[in-house]
C-alpha cells in the first residue's frame, strides 16, 4: 500500500508540474511591436479589462529588429503576436512560413472590406490582418514655418527645394518600418532613378536623421526642425492634442493597413486570436479615435462615430499609386542598406555637397542678372547636381532575386556592396561640392 501511495504522489506531481507551464502560459499574450508607447500601453489596458484573466506582454522592437528576433526564435518562439504598420514586414514573415493561418470570425470579418482602394486590407492567405489603415506624408510645425517665412511642403517633390535646407527631418528607413515603406512610396511612384534623384536632394536638406521614427514628430511637435516626413498617426495625433501642427498626404502616395498576424507555434495561441479579435472588433477600433493615437478604423461605418472631421480614407481620394508589396519586400534589404550608405552614413557629405549646389545656384542667378557669362558655371553646377543625385546600382540589379539571397545570406557580399556604395558616394559627393565652388567662384 505504502508503494501504491508513493507511485500516486508522484505521478500526481508529474501531472500538475507537466501541466503548470501551459496554465502559467494562459495567463499571457507576448506581443512584438513597433508601435509607440502612447498607441500599445492605451490598447494594452483596454484588451486586459475586456479579458481580465490575460496580462499584455509587450516587446517593443523597431520592425526590422522585430523581423530578425521572430526568425532567430522560430524553433521555439516564446512571442504570439507581431505587431507593426509595415506590411511588406509581414510579407517576408509569410514566405518565410513564420506566421500561423487563422480564421476572422464572421461577424468581425463581415464589417471590414477586401480592399482600400486596390489593396487587399487583410492576407488574402489569413496570415495577417489589417487593423488600421495608414498612409505616409508631411507634418509641419506652424509657428516655426511662419517664422521662417516658409509655406509648408505638400508633395514629395517639395522636399527638394532649396528653401527646406536645414529645415526638414527624417528617419532611417532601416531602423523604422513605416519610413521603409515612405521611401518605398516614393521610388514607385516616380521610379528608381528618378525616385532616389528625389530622395538624394531631399536627403541633402534634412537637418537631421533620426535612429526611430518617433524622432521625427518630436523634433517637429517641439519646434527643432519645421517639417518632416511621417506616417499619418504622427500628425492626427499630434493634431488632436491640440499642437500647433498641420499634416497632408501628397498626392502621389499610397494608402496601405497597419497589420497584425500570429506567430507560427506561439506558446498562448487562444490569447493571440482573441487579441486580434479584439484589435479588429468595433471596441478595439474605436480606441484608434483617441487622440493620442490618432489613426484610421478599418471598419468604414464607424467613421460616422468619429471625431468631426475626421480623414475618412475610404471616401477620400487618398493615393496616386498602386503600392506593390512584394516588390518592396523582395528589395527591402537592398533599399535600407543603400539609403544608409548614400544618405544616413554620409549626411554630412551629402548635405554639405547641396550647400555648396545652392549658393552656387543662386550667385549664377544674380550674375546673369547683371549680364554676365555664366555659361561655364552653370555647366559645372548641372555635373555637380548629377554626381548629388546617382545612385550606385540600378532598379533592375536592386530587384535581381539572386543578389538580394545573397545580399540576405552572405556577409561578404554584403559588405562588398556596401563598401562600393559608400566609395561612389564619398567621391561623388565631394566632387560636386568641389565642382559647385568652382561654379560659384566663376561668377564672383
Amino acid at each position: 500500500m505504502r508503494k501504491i501511495a508513493v507511485c500516486c504522489l508522484i505521478l500526481f506531481l508529474a501531472l500538475a508540474f507537466s501541466a503548470f507551464p501551459a496554465f502559467a502560459a494562459s495567463k499571457e499574450v507576448v506581443v512584438v511591436t513597433s508601435f509607440p508607447k502612447e498607441l500599445f500601453e492605451t490598447y494594452k489596458k483596454a484588451f486586459e479589462v475586456k479579458h481580465p484573466g490575460i496580462k499584455v506582454v509587450i516587446n517593443q522592437k523597431p520592425t526590422p529588429a522585430g523581423v530578425t528576433y521572430i526568425r532567430e526564435t522560430r524553433a521555439k518562439p516564446d512571442a504570439d503576436i507581431f505587431w507593426v504598420s509595415a506590411v511588406d514586414a509581414f510579407q517576408a514573415l509569410k514566405s518565410e512560413g513564420l506566421l500561423e493561418k487563422y480564421t476572422l470570425p464572421k461577424e468581425i470579418a463581415a464589417r471590414i472590406p477586401s480592399k482600400i482602394g486596390a489593396f487587399p486590407i487583410h492576407d488574402p492567405d489569413g496570415t495577417y490582418f489589417g487593423f488600421a489603415v495608414s498612409g505616409y506624408g508631411l507634418m509641419w510645425n506652424k509657428p516655426y514655418m511662419a517664422a521662417h517665412r516658409l509655406s509648408p511642403p505638400r508633395e514629395w517633390t517639395d522636399l527638394t527645394d532649396p528653401k527646406y535646407y536645414g529645415h526638414l527631418v527624417i528617419s532611417a528607413p532601416s531602423r523604422s518600418g513605416t519610413t521603409h515603406l515612405t521611401i518605398e512610396v516614393i521610388l514607385q511612384a516616380y521610379g528608381w532613378e528618378k525616385g532616389w534623384a528625389l530622395l538624394l536632394n531631399a536627403g541633402g536638406n534634412m537637418g537631421t536623421i533620426t535612429e526611430r521614427s518617433f524622432g521625427v514628430p518630436e523634433a517637429v511637435i517641439t519646434g527643432q526642425y519645421g517639417a518632416g516626413v511621417v506616417i499619418d498617426f504622427f500628425g492626427l495625433s499630434a493634431i488632436a492634442s491640440g499642437h500647433p501642427i498641420d499634416f497632408a498626404y501628397p498626392s502621389m502616395t499610397s494608402v496601405v493597413p497597419a497589420s497584425v498576424g500570429i506567430i507560427k507555434n506561439a506558446p498562448n495561441p487562444e490569447n493571440a486570436r482573441a487579441f486580434v479579435n479584439y484589435l479588429l472588433s468595433e471596441d478595439g477600433q474605436m480606441v484608434l479615435f483617441s487622440p493620442d493615437i490618432g489613426r484610421l478604423p478599418v471598419i468604414p461605418d464607424l467613421y460616422a462615430k468619429g471625431p468631426k472631421d475626421y480623414p475618412n480614407p475610404f471616401v477620400m481620394k487618398l493615393g496616386g499609386i498602386t503600392f506593390n508589396e512584394k516588390l518592396s519586400s523582395d528589395r527591402r534589404l537592398i533599399v535600407n542598406s543603400l539609403y544608409d550608405h548614400i544618405i544616413t552614413f554620409r549626411h554630412a557629405e551629402l548635405k554639405a555637397a547641396w550647400g555648396a549646389i545652392y549658393k552656387a545656384e543662386e550667385a549664377i542667378g544674380k550674375a546673369r542678372a547683371a549680364g554676365k557669362d555664366v555659361s561655364a558655371a552653370m555647366k559645372a553646377v548641372g555635373e555637380a547636381r548629377k554626381l548629388a543625385t546617382t545612385v550606385p546600382i540600378d532598379g533592375k540589379r536592386a530587384a535581381d532575386k539572386e543578389l538580394n539571397k545573397a545580399f540576405k545570406e552572405k556577409p561578404d557580399v554584403k559588405s562588398r556592396l556596401e563598401t562600393e556604395w559608400d566609395s561612389f558616394a564619398k567621391a561623388n559627393y565631394a566632387k560636386a561640392k568641389e565642382l559647385a565652388e568652382r561654379a560659384l567662384a566663376a561668377v564672383r
